[in-house]
């Protein structure tokens, strides 16, 4: 029985291709996610703000952030494309329409997905450095206590030469939560460290990029 190759494979629900990207995971997600979109505009005349926030968290954005520490986008092309499927929720509301997406946001007090990608990715860190995970400590390994500044659940920075390994969530995440206050990585719980994250962070959350000042 000889072995069939193939240039993209699913695993776990995740696409990825053989050159490590998900790009094709990002278009199937963003094709079936369109289709319920298309779904519930065609299923709900009356569509208020209430309706359609309830009816977006529930059933389309949990498929566009499902595994997404994994598939964090690279490339700018993927992000507008994942963010165009809230954008076009957001516009369902028929009294929102006329106003900018970020007001649409507000109104409906709606995170960008760019900002709760930043957000999902605390959350790994925090359950990752305080055992909530039993497995896989050593993915994200502290600094010496002697190159503390600012919290002591410090990351350690380990040299990456490949733009494409930088991406990757070990690496990716170092400096975003290197930089966080102590209070917010010290949080007693996942819950309370949302709360406290989304406070320091808030002028972010409606964001659509918040690269560089979220990174300072």
């Amino acid at each position: 029985m000889s072995l069939e190759s193939t240039s993209e494979d699913k695993d776990l629900g995740v696409w990825i291709d053989d050159k490590l990207k998900f790009t094709s995971h990002i278009e199937h997600t963003v094709a079936k996610s369109n289709q319920i979109l298309g779904l519930i505009k065609r299923s709900f005349v009356y569509r208020d703000t209430e309706t359609i926030k309830r009816l977006f968290t529930a059933f389309v954005r949990p498929r566009l952030e499902y595994a997404n520490s994994l598939w964090h986008p690279r490339f700018k092309k993927d992000v507008e494309q994942l963010e165009k499927v809230q954008r076009r929720a957001t516009k369902l509301v028929t009294s929102l329409r006329d106003i900018s997406y970020q007001k649409r946001l507000q109104a409906l007090d709606l995170p960008s997905l760019v900002y709760r990608r930043y957000r999902g990715d605390m959350i790994e860190v925090y359950k990752f450095i305080h055992g909530i995970y039993k497995s896989g400590r050593n993915l994200l390994p502290l600094a010496p206590s002697s190159a503390l500044r600012g919290h002591i659940y410090k990351l350690k920075k380990r040299p990456c030469y490949a733009q494409l390994r930088s991406n990757f969530f070990s690496f990716r995440v170092v400096n975003l939560s290197n930089n966080l206050p102590s209070d917010v990585v010290s949080a007693p719980s996942v819950n309370v460290l949302k709360e406290r994250l989304d406070k320091h962070w808030k002028e972010y959350c409606f964001t659509l990029d918040p690269d560089d000042s979220i990174r300072r």
